[in-house]
């Protein structure tokens, strides 16, 4: 999970630390931060400057001399981008400045110093730069020229700093973020725990979407046959849109997070899944056969080719968005080549649903295709941020001028989440920590991440976002992360020691392996699966109890289908095997289970009985077997005389 500084500071502006404090800072409070990059860490002295004469070089034809107004001065400086022109205003390193490395595209480590000198005779005191010199893409800057300068745009101010200008001043920080913070993979979830480990003041935003004054229930209607996989699904729809490509900030948050800017529309849905950690879809509503979508599971064998232009093979266990006659989208996963949106796209039908993450992550894997969208599912989402998420996206669309929100929503909600409440015990929660923290300030810390107080029933209510919060515990562990780990003081744990022993059964298993090894037996280890033919082959009578035994669901193969009732098969089978490997003297032990049913077909689980099993061949004869039991009986303790059967 990465997220730019900036972007956080959307929502907590009050944010003023280091990248080092604040790596710091967030990984003692528990949201880790693996490491950071500063974007002009290599860059230095580069400030907007105006270029007002191109004059030919008397040397080179394929260089220029330029006089550069760069604020507080006119510098010259000859250069051989092939797009300069008067007038235009272009980023400048001055004489002592550094870039982040050559137009290639390749970073030198600690940046390359710029100095003044002369090229082909003529004096030249900075240089201009392209955007890859100052460490960044054509990806990140889709207006930048393939070949030549950064050009930027006329109402850019002359001499200011050309890295503020373009957001390079930033910093990206990579996360670790543990399967049980859903909530931190999003950059508001990220936000709230900054504001809260620093005591700042945190701003979601401020989500007001409408829409016009008709209905999205008017264009397209929404059935889920399969709600068990399926607990939330909201629609909106989106007309007159106008694709073009996205405002320079909503590019920078996105490419900080890794994801290419495409167009508004892209961009948009990308936007809100990396802010609200909620996937989304948009189809072309003008696609959709019927204006149904249809949420059901794929038929055996059903083809289905996806955005990327891949035919899948699919089977009744993955979940497929379809309109009233063909499958558009795998849920959660991608959407269809028959319902990608183009530049003549006109009307969008958006998509915010909240799937099965088991089922999301069962399907991923069998068709083979991983993605954003399925790696958020996959940790199990909250179905009440598919409306917050669905209704940001609507927002966007209407502040960036991409298209008129068509008011209403079509939802279908079949499980609801309610928030988890816990008792508020701060005599326990202090006894936890072994800290002396007030009720007061206990409550003021969960405050900060939005556990609520419920005085009525001295509850603390965790809201629906927070999958982790489910006991007392769990509040010290807040309580905990913003009191300060480093402030609770460290005890040794105290006791009174006691001496203790190996359990009965551990003591006999013990006397069993040293009798055994002393008289020269080695220890096997045969499997606890077995094949139904070893009964015929210890000819075992037909009501034999040992008969009753436990089927693998799935079994590796038929020599493997069945739990052991006994353990003479599988010392059988290592004296042969030794045996027929020319092994000539051979003693055996095995201390192993057997599994022997209460009752077929299994409504409880079964006894499991340790058995010790001795067997041999070569020297010795049945007196040498006879002597090391008598031996084991008399170490145990059995008093009574046994009696040697060998029938």
């Amino acid at each position: 999970m990465n997220t730019s500084l900036s972007w956080i500071k959307k929502y907590v502006p009050d944010l003023d630390v280091t990248a080092q404090e604040y790596t710091d800072a967030m990984t003692l409070s528990g949201t880790k931060v693996e490491g950071f990059e500063c974007l002009d860490a290599d860059l230095e002295a580069i400030v907007i400057g105006q270029i007002e004469k191109i004059e030919p070089h008397p040397d080179a034809d394929k260089l220029v001399i330029c006089q550069v107004n760069v604020g507080k001065e006119t510098v010259q400086i000859v250069t051989g981008a092939p797009n300069v022109k008067e007038g235009q205003k272009v980023p400048v390193v001055l004489d002592g400045g550094r870039v982040a490395g050559g137009h290639d595209g390749k970073k030198t480590p600690g940046g390359v110093r710029i100095k003044k000198g002369k090229l082909r005779g003529v004096e030249s005191c900075g240089m201009l730069c392209s955007i890859e010199e100052l460490g960044s893409t054509r990806e990140m800057y889709p207006e930048a020229p393939e070949y030549g300068i950064y050009i930027f745009p006329e109402d850019a101010v002359v001499g200011e700093s050309a890295i503020h200008a373009l957001g390079l001043d930033d910093v990206v920080f990579e996360y670790e973020i543990t399967s049980n913070r859903v909530d931190c993979y999003s950059v508001i979830g990220i936000a709230r725990e900054a504001a809260a480990t620093f005591g700042k003041k945190f701003y979601p935003p401020v989500v007001t979407s409408t829409g016009n004054e008709e209905n999205a229930a008017d264009y397209i209607k929404v059935t889920v046959k399969n709600p068990e996989l399926c607990s939330r699904y909201c629609a909106r729809v989106v007309k007159n849109v106008k694709i073009g490509p996205s405002p320079k900030w909503m590019q920078r948050c996105l490419a900080a997070n890794g994801i290419r800017p495409i167009n508004n529309l892209v961009d948009i849905t990308n936007y809100v899944m990396e802010e609200y950690g909620q996937p989304m879809h948009a189809y072309d509503l003008d696609t959709i056969e019927g204006r149904e979508i249809v949420v059901r599971c794929a038929e055996n064998g059903e083809k289905f080719v996806t955005l990327d232009g891949q035919e899948r093979t699919m089977d009744e266990s993955v979940l497929m968005i379809c309109d009233g006659q063909k499958p558009v989208g795998i849920a959660g996963i991608m959407g269809g080549e028959n319902s990608m949106i183009t530049d003549q796209v006109k009307t969008v039908l958006f998509e915010a649903a909240c799937f099965n993450g088991t089922n999301i992550r069962l399907s991923s894997k069998k068709i083979g295709l991983r993605t954003d969208a399925s790696g958020k599912f996959e940790k199990g989402l909250d179905p009440n941020n598919a409306q917050a998420a669905i209704d940001r996206a609507c927002q966007l669309m209407e502040e960036l001028g991409a298209g008129e929100v068509v008011g209403g929503m079509v939802d279908v909600c079949s499980q609801t989440k309610e928030p988890v409440r816990v008792e508020f015990e701060p005599e326990k929660i202090n006894a936890l920590l072994g800290t002396d923290i007030s009720k007061e300030q206990m409550l003021e810390y969960l405050s900060r991440v939005e556990l609520a107080y419920d005085e009525a029933a001295n509850e603390i209510v965790a809201p629906t976002f927070r999958h982790d919060i489910f006991c007392t515990a769990d509040l010290a562990e807040e309580v905990a992360r913003f009191y300060g780990y480093d402030r609770i003081p460290t005890t040794l744990p105290d006791g009174e020691a006691t001496t203790g022993k190996l359990p009965f059964k551990l003591r006999i298993e013990q006397v069993a392996r040293d009798i055994a090894e002393y008289c020269g037996f080695s220890q096997g280890m045969v499997y606890s699966f077995e094949s139904p033919k070893v009964f015929d082959k210890l000819r075992m009578a037909e009501d034999d109890m040992h008969r009753q035994a436990i089927t693998i669901s799935n079994p590796l193969g038929e020599d493997f289908s069945i739990m052991r009732t006994s353990s003479i098969n599988g010392m059988l089978v290592s004296l042969a095997t030794n045996y027929n490997r020319r092994n000539k003297n051979v003693r055996l032990y095995e201390l192993g289970n057997v599994y022997i049913p209460k009752a077929l077909p299994l409504t409880e689980l079964p006894d499991e009985r340790m058995k010790f099993t001795l067997g041999m061949y070569g020297e010795g004869d049945f007196f040498t077997m006879k002597g090391v039991c008598e031996e084991f009986f008399e170490k145990v303790g059995m008093k009574e005389k046994p009696e040697y059967r060998p029938d």
